[in-house]
C-alpha cells in the first residue's frame, strides 16, 4: 500500500495520539512535531507536498514562500478560521489552503456556558467563595428567558447557539450578511441597540475586523453583555475596556482576544503581563477570560484530525505531481 506522507506541525499530545491512531486507516504516514511551522523547521516537511498546521501561530508570507520553495503545495489548517494565513497570497504562489470543520456543538455549548456565567456573575461569586466570603450581595443574576440575545453570524456554530437558546426561551435576533431561516434578522446597528447580550460567531477578515468598534459598543444597551468565542479581532478591545470601565456594559466573557498570540497556550506566570490587554481585562470583576478553548473537546479534536487526514489524502489522489 502506498502511503500519503504529511507533516503535522504544532501538534499537541492529544492530537498526536489521534493522528497516530487514525493515520493507518486513511493510508497516511504522518511526521508529527509539537513545534509550529517556521523557517527553522521546514526540513521536517522534506519529501511531502502536504502539511497540517494549527491556528495558534500566524504564518507569514515569507514563510509561505519558503514552504513553496521546499515543495509544499497544500496546507490543511486544523481550524475553521483562516485569519492566521494569507490564503490569497498562498494560492497566488501555488499553495492550496483548506480548513476543517468539526463538532459545532463544542463551541455552541461553551458559548451558552459563558452566557450563563456572565449573566449570573460567576467570576465574582467564585472569587468570593475562594476567600470564604459567602455573601451574595450584589450578585443577583439575570435569566436568559428574560433577555434578548443578538447572534452575529449564523453559520454552523451560530445556528447551533440559536438552537440552544430556544430551549431557554430567549428572544433571539440575528445579523448575517447571508441570512438564512435560522432566526429573525435585523441590521447590525439594530442588533447591538436591542440586545441584552451579544454573541459573535462570524469569521475574521478585512470586512469584519473591529466589527464591534467604539461606535457600535457605545450603541449597546446599558448593562448589556458581550460574548466572544469567534475571533479577538472582531472587537476593538481598547474601546471594550473603556465601555466596561465606565460601567456602560454589564460584563464580557471572552474566549478569544486581540493579541492572544504568544500568551494563550503559554505558561505566563513569570512573564511581565501588567500592560497587556488580557491583564487589563482580567482586573475587571465583570470580565471572564478563557484561553481560546471553546473548541477543545475530545469529539472536536477527533473531527479535526480525521478531516485533516481525509483532506490530505484527497489532495494527493486528485492532484498530479509536478
Amino acid at each position: 500500500m502506498a502511503y500519503t506522507r504529511i507533516t503535522v506541525f504544532g501538534c499537541g499530545e492529544d492530537e498526536a495520539a489521534l493522528f497516530r491512531g487514525m493515520a493507518p486507516r486513511f493510508g497516511v504516514l504522518p511526521t508529527i512535531t509539537d513545534a509550529p511551522v517556521s523557517h527553522a523547521n521546514i526540513e521536517l516537511a522534506a519529501g511531502t507536498r502536504c502539511i497540517s498546521v494549527g491556528h495558534k501561530s500566524r504564518i507569514s508570507n515569507s514563510l509561505l514562500r519558503a514552504l513553496r520553495q521546499a515543495g509544499i503545495s497544500y496546507i490543511s489548517t486544523r481550524s475553521i478560521g483562516y485569519n492566521h494565513i494569507d490564503v490569497t497570497f498562498a494560492e497566488r504562489i501555488g499553495i492550496a489552503v483548506e480548513n476543517v470543520t468539526y463538532s459545532c456543538d463544542s463551541v455552541a455549548d461553551y458559548t451558552v456556558m459563558l452566557m450563563l456565567m456572565a449573566a449570573r456573575h460567576a467570576k465574582t461569586m467564585i472569587n468570593r467563595v475562594q476567600h470564604y466570603d459567602f455573601r451574595v450581595d450584589g450578585i443577583g443574576g439575570k435569566e436568559l428567558r428574560d433577555m434578548t440575545v443578538g447572534v452575529i453570524g449564523t453559520g454552523r456554530i451560530g445556528a447551533a447557539v440559536i438552537n440552544r437558546l430556544r430551549g431557554f426561551g430567549s428572544n433571539i435576533i440575528a445579523y448575517d450578511c447571508s441570512p438564512t431561516s435560522a432566526a429573525t434578522y435585523v441590521s447590525l446597528d439594530a442588533l447591538v441597540q436591542q440586545s441584552d447580550m451579544v454573541t459573535l460567531h462570524t469569521p475574521l477578515n478585512a470586512q469584519t475586523y473591529h466589527l464591534l468598534d467604539r461606535h457600535r459598543l457605545r450603541q449597546m444597551k446599558p448593562g448589556a453583555f458581550l460574548i466572544n468565542t469567534g475571533r479577538g479581532g472582531l472587537v476593538d478591545t481598547e474601546a471594550l475596556i473603556d465601555a466596561l470601565e465606565c460601567g456602560q456594559l454589564g460584563g464580557a466573557a471572552l474566549d478569544v482576544l486581540e493579541g492572544e498570540e504568544g500568551i494563550f497556550y503559554e505558561d505566563c506566570r513569570h512573564k511581565p503581563m501588567d500592560q497587556t490587554l488580557v491583564a487589563r481585562l482580567q482586573k475587571l470583576p465583570n470580565v471572564l477570560i478563557t484561553p481560546h478553548t471553546a473548541y477543545y473537546t475530545d469529539h472536536a479534536l477527533s473531527d479535526m484530525v480525521e478531516q485533516t487526514l481525509r483532506n490530505c489524502g484527497r489532495y494527493e489522489r486528485s492532484t498530479p505531481h509536478e
